[in-house]
């Protein structure tokens, strides 16, 4: 018997985020320090949940480093 799961969705959410030194290397945007969760739902159903710090771009939203 073969069973077949799949990922449906993965999303990102900042919980709070304080301003930082620096610059985004691709737009020019200022930096901040987030803090991040991660949730994870397989076939509908949450599944995994991981709470992480990066720096991301204030203007475009790329996550220019990452703390595990």
């Amino acid at each position: 018997m073969v069973c077949f799961c799949f990922l449906v969705d993965q999303t990102r959410e900042v919980r709070k985020s304080k301003p930082a030194a620096g610059i985004c290397s691709r737009c020019g945007g200022g930096a901040s320090v987030a803090d991040m969760k991660t949730f994870t739902r397989f076939c509908y159903v949450p599944f995994y949940c991981k709470s992480w710090r990066a720096i991301i771009c204030t203007f475009c939203g790329s996550i220019l480093r990452s703390y595990r």
